[in-house]
């Protein structure tokens, strides 16, 4: 809506020329177009700015089809070389400085809306890193949409800047300004912002770890996008944040069909930058599934001693066709932990997560599940170690698992307490004593359910008959 919002904003068209009125000449804008030729033609970015300001303040001040035409590909040009000469000041100040006043005073609000947004696009791929400068470039022409009062240009800027303030890590700021942007959207119905906001609100309520506000705000986003086309790199997003969702609730499958549908998307349009993460998700979602499935984890997490290589071999998925093509050490990272889960080497996994710091920490989804897998592996190694024994020193089992006794007697205290199995330790001897599991009185059970369900009965009847004296009286 607000390309078309923007675009009812163009000056009339001059009516053609009659045979009274005499033709119009023909622009001659031989020289900026010669200064475009030279400044291109070089490959110093410092040495590009100077030629590319005079094409943009040249004295004639012409703005006719040709001249804009040339002006705004010379705006295109000087963003690109602020980015490669690193000059942020300048790059901040661009569109709201004196650069480019003359030009967007002289152009239709829509091209100057056009103009904005896609300088604002090769700022932000040029600097995908540079998220102090893009919120500063963004505040500014926010700033100055203010004041020129371009309300549509505006609530654009704003939900990039959102979406800048997520990577940034400020939540707070980021959820306020979703807030505030998706009141005046509602309003007026844009439904292509609206998505793309309500996406972003999804990822800030997930950084907040607010799982139900996320995966309401995606819902939300996904109701809008059904009303609308939506690119395919938008769809690829949406689908990518239902499988992250899908993932932090532990339903590796559904989670695996969406990472699968984002990253078809994404590979077709040839973004390998956005298309691996995608695939590394997909390989974590089937090591994760994998080892839930051969470790027998039950619903309450109680991980049993069966072991089936078989459920974690994702060797099918990077030998593929795509697999190859996006083969480094991302995937390599990948292989190697599903490896380790397969042979339940907690020893071997902490070595792959030395081995590869950079590709398994620096993805928070990924740290914070491989975590849980390691604790998953602990627990496994643990359990299979202290099944046969009724009375085993926490020394000997310190030493099997070649880890410090303090972290073991740790962790089966942590075990107990949760119920993963029954027993007692014994710290004035050194010992963990275990407990045979006693059989569970089904007819206690029974009649406990059938006391619970009578007591919820004679709640409910109590409340109506209360009800019913108040009506009478």
């Amino acid at each position: 809506m607000t390309a078309e919002t923007e675009a009812m904003e163009v000056e009339p068209t001059p009516a053609a020329p009659t045979e009274e009125d005499p033709p119009t000449e023909e622009e001659d804008v031989s020289d900026l177009s010669d200064l475009l030729d030279e400044a291109t033609a070089l490959s110093n970015a410092t040495a590009k700015i100077p030629l590319l300001s005079a094409i943009l303040n040249e004295p004639q001040n012409r703005y006719g089809p040709a001249a804009s035409a040339i002006k705004e590909r010379a705006v295109y040009a000087l963003a690109r070389s602020y980015c490669s000469a690193s000059r942020t000041t300048d790059i901040v100040t661009l569109l709201t400085g004196e650069a480019c006043a003359t030009f967007f005073s002289s152009i239709t609000k829509a091209k100057c809306a056009k103009v904005v947004r896609a300088v604002l696009d090769i700022v932000c791929n040029a600097s995908p890193e540079e998220y102090d400068m893009q919120a500063g470039i963004c505040r500014n022409i926010i700033e100055w949409c203010r004041v020129e009062k371009r309300s549509f240009l505006r609530q654009r800027v704003e939900a990039k800047l959102a979406s800048v303030l997520y990577h940034q890590d400020l939540y707070g700021e980021a959820l306020t300004l979703v807030d505030a942007l998706l009141s005046e959207l509602k309003k007026l119905d844009d439904k292509q912002l609206l998505v793309e906001t309500h996406l972003v609100e999804s990822k800030i309520h997930h950084g907040l770890r607010n799982l139900p506000k996320a995966k309401a705000a995606l819902t939300a986003s996904r109701t809008n996008a059904n009303a609308i086309y939506v690119t395919p790199y938008l769809q690829s997003q949406i689908d990518l944040m239902s499988g992250v969702l899908h993932t932090e609730e532990r339903d590796y499958d559904t989670a695996h069909s969406y990472f699968l549908e984002a990253f078809e998307q994404l590979d077709q349009m040839d973004d390998r930058a956005k298309a691996l993460p995608c695939l590394k998700y997909m390989m974590l979602c089937k090591i994760l599934d994998g080892l839930n499935k051969a470790l027998g984890i039950s619903g309450k997490g109680v991980p049993g001693i069966k072991t089936d290589k078989s459920k974690v071999d994702i060797s099918g998925m990077i030998t593929g066709k795509q697999g190859v093509k996006y083969a480094g050490s991302a995937v390599d990272a990948m292989s190697a932990i599903a490896a380790a889960a397969s042979t339940r080497s907690l020893k071997e996994y902490q070595g792959v997560i030395a081995r590869y710091p950079t590709e398994l920490n620096e993805d928070l989804l990924i740290k914070h599940h491989l975590g849980t897998l390691q604790e998953q592996l602990l627990e496994s190694n643990l359990i299979r170690i202290i099944e046969p024994y009724s009375c085993v020193e926490i020394d000997h089992v310190a030493r099997l698992m070649e880890m410090d006794v303090k972290l073991i007697e740790r962790k089966l205290s942590q075990m107990i307490l949760d119920g993963k199995f029954h027993g007692i330790l014994d710290q004035g001897k050194g010992r963990l004593v275990v407990y045979e599991e006693e059989d569970v009185d089904r007819a206690m059970e029974g009649g406990l359910k059938v006391i619970e369900n009578m007591d919820g009965v004679v709640t409910s009847l109590f409340g109506r008959s209360r009800a019913l004296r108040e009506m009478m009286i």
